[in-house]
Formats: C-alpha cells, sequence, structure tokens
C-alpha cells in the first residue's frame, strides 16, 4: 500500500476517534444535566434564568455541591430537636399578637438551627446556597421569606405576606429538624469516634 493510503488511514481512525470522545463527553453533559435538573428542580431552572446560560449555572451546583462536602453537618441531638420544637411552638402562637415579631423570630430560629447543625451562617447568600443542596426543594421557600422578613423591615407587608413568610420559614424549619440518613450517619461515626 501506498504511503498516503497509510496516511487516510491514520486520519480516519484519529476522526473517528475524535467523535468517540466528542460523543462520550456530550453524554457525561446530558448525564450532568439531568442529574443536577433532578436534584435541584427550581434551583436549577432559577439559576439558568438568572445566569442566561446552562453551563454556568451548572458550575455554580456542582460548586457549592463541592463546597457542601467540605462542611461539618450533624444531626440535632433529640433534645436540641425538642427544645428547637418548643421555640418554634412559642413563635407560632406569638404570630397571632404579633405577626412582624413572629417572623423576624422564625428567621433568627432557622438560622439558629442551621448554626447548631453545621452550616455557615454569616451570609444569607451563602446559607442559601448551602441549604439548595440539601433541600433544594425548600430553598426558594426560603429566600421568599428572607425577602419578605426584609422588606417588612421597611415597613412594607402585610399579615398576608407575614404568614407567606411565616408558612415558608416552617417548611425549611420542619426540613432541618428532619433527621435524614446521612447526617445520621456522620453523627453516629463521631460519637463513636468520641
Amino acid at each position: 500500500m501506498p504511503t498516503w493510503g497509510w496516511v487516510l488511514i491514520a486520519i480516519l481512525a484519529l476522526i473517528a476517534v475524535a467523535a468517540v470522545i466528542v460523543a462520550a463527553r456530550a453524554t457525561a453533559t446530558r448525564r450532568r444535566t439531568a442529574h443536577l435538573k433532578q436534584h435541584f428542580g427550581p434551583e436549577y431552572e432559577r439559576l439558568v434564568a438568572e445566569s442566561g446560560d446552562p453551563g454556568v449555572a451548572e458550575n455554580e451546583l456542582l460548586t457549592r455541591q463541592q463546597q457542601r462536602k467540605k462542611l461539618d453537618v450533624v444531626a440535632l441531638r433529640p433534645e436540641a430537636r425538642a427544645r428547637y420544637e418548643e421555640q418554634w411552638h412559642a413563635v407560632q402562637t406569638g404570630f397571632i399578637d404579633s405577626p412582624a415579631a413572629a417572623v423576624a423570630d422564625a428567621d433568627r430560629l432557622v438560622t439558629l438551627v442551621m448554626r447548631e447543625r453545621g452550616y455557615p451562617v454569616d451570609d444569607f447568600e451563602r446559607r442559601a446556597a448551602d441549604i439548595s443542596v440539601d433541600h433544594p426543594d425548600v430553598v426558594d421557600n426560603y429566600r421568599s421569606a428572607h425577602a419578605i422578613h426584609l422588606a417588612q423591615e421597611r415597613g412594607d407587608v402585610g399579615t398576608e405576606r407575614q404568614r407567606e413568610a411565616f408558612v415558608h420559614y416552617r417548611a425549611l424549619f420542619d426540613k432541618l429538624l428532619t433527621t435524614d440518613q446521612n447526617t445520621t450517619v456522620e453523627s453516629k461515626a463521631k460519637e463513636k469516634q468520641a
């Protein structure tokens, strides 16, 4: 076979290998996108709409997952869970007489529970990002509740919106108090080490 024949075969082989690599990457990207859409749901869609680029949104979500892995989030001990449930009941009861105070108290109580669980609480956006990894189904509610809380500090909120914020805080509060499989395993492992 002439030399040009071997060169042609080599070029065709390289093209075939490149096509396989491109197809494999496209498949991996589709799987990653599907996984992120499934896990984050509305949070995925919110970030895509905000950034205008699915790739940027996906990189943000992957970064959140990596940051979350670095956190030492633990389940609440039963006595802490009971204490927080009592505090929530008191806050909920107070809503009748003072919705504004109850919403502010709900915001503080959610932050306290997050701190005890091991989430960083210094910055709201960071809190929301961290919560989106573990509880993507309620992070949008958390953002809404916090926005209403801030608006109420300016006096821009009526009782119905305060009720809405309170319901949103309750949804996150319930998620934070629920012991999930992963944090239970982590907590038990740490207790054994102690």
